[in-house]
């Protein structure tokens, strides 16, 4: 049986969140509540509906037309387990995968040292926006990111390198 997994909703082709057209999944439940956050219906963690991994991920394989899956919440790092299984199976399909967290980077590779989903789902994704959205920092010039203070990362150099890469936007993901 495949992994459960709470969203709020999807949308099945988005090319807001992130390179090329993407296939965005917003989880359910969000510790972070910043002021003036996008999404705030994903806060409560007992709201939307659980949705199977593998429905998902054939949702994704329908459409070839999509470039990538994006995580977005709601905080997908509070559902690690469901979310690596998800990424595991569009990786193989060759998707790119971006992952929004009010996390920053070095939260989440703490937090990986107790819960080691976290650093699964990070060596999964390719890219990361990373840290809480803050509303005295809004702009609406960023590409993918709403406030200035949240970082652009290229996930896999950045654990190849041990600092920080940003991500080099590519529209032909």
């Amino acid at each position: 049986m495949a992994s459960k997994l709470r969203i709020s909703g999807i949308v099945p082709e988005s090319i807001v969140d992130g390179p090329g057209i993407r296939f965005t999944v917003f989880t359910q439940g969000c510790p972070h509540h910043c002021p003036g956050c996008h999404n705030p219906q994903t806060h409560a963690f007992d709201g939307g509906r659980l949705v199977d991994v593998a429905d998902l991920a054939a949702q994704v394989e329908e459409n070839p037309l999509l470039t990538g899956v994006t995580f977005s919440g709601g905080e997908p790092f509070c559902q690690p387990e469901p979310l690596c299984e998800l990424a595991q199976l569009v990786k193989v399909r060759g998707k790119h995968v971006m992952v929004y967290s009010g996390y920053t980077l070095e939260q989440l590779l703490e937090m990986g040292k107790t819960k080691p989903a976290v650093l699964r789902l990070l060596r999964l994704a390719d890219t990361l926006v990373d840290g809480r959205y803050v509303e005295e920092l809004r702009d609406l010039t960023l590409e993918f990111r709403g406030s200035s203070n949240q970082r652009l990362i290229d996930v896999q150099a950045s654990l190849n390198k041990k600092e920080i890469v940003k991500y080099k936007y590519d529209p032909f993901i």
